[in-house]
């Protein structure tokens, strides 16, 4: 009999909660349904500014592509430059190099030419000196 009365209890404790209505439905999911309307509204903003934003990045890309080869080919003429640069410097040095040795040259015959000079004055002076003494001798000679 307990388990009767149980069987009866639970039966009408079963049933005693029923189906929902239309309307309770209607009313539990139309607010979900406008959040959810809501949302794919947003979501299709969002789309849409994603696929700008691509576009934009692909843009950028092939703008940074074309960046990076300027900035390649500059560093090569920039490479050219200073091998360039370097190659003069180089010569420049040599040249400097080659000045410095005529000079030093140019300056021992400065040298050995004053010294000439020097025999030659004295040499001169010799002579004069004994162009002096050959006339007084001729006079000596010519008075006698």
């Amino acid at each position: 009999m307990r388990k009767a009365v149980f069987l009866v209890f639970m039966g009408l404790l079963l049933f005693s909660f029923g189906c929902a209505t239309k309307g309770y439905v209607k009313e539990q999911i139309d607010p979900l349904a406008d959040r959810i309307n809501k949302l794919e509204a947003k979501l299709t903003a969002v789309e849409s500014k994603i696929s700008t934003l691509e576009s934009k990045v692909g843009a950028l890309s092939s703008e940074v592509d074309d960046a990076k080869k300027q900035a390649m080919n500059a560093k090569m003429m920039a490479e050219e430059a200073t091998k360039a640069a370097k190659d003069s410097s180089d010569k420049a040095d040599n040249a400097v190099k080659k000045a410095e040795a005529a000079t030093e040259k140019a300056e021992a015959a400065v040298k050995k030419a004053e010294a000439a000079a020097k025999k030659a004055e004295a040499a001169s002076e010799k002579t004069e000196t004994a162009s002096k003494k050959a006339k007084k001798a001729f006079e000596l000679q010519q008075k006698k």
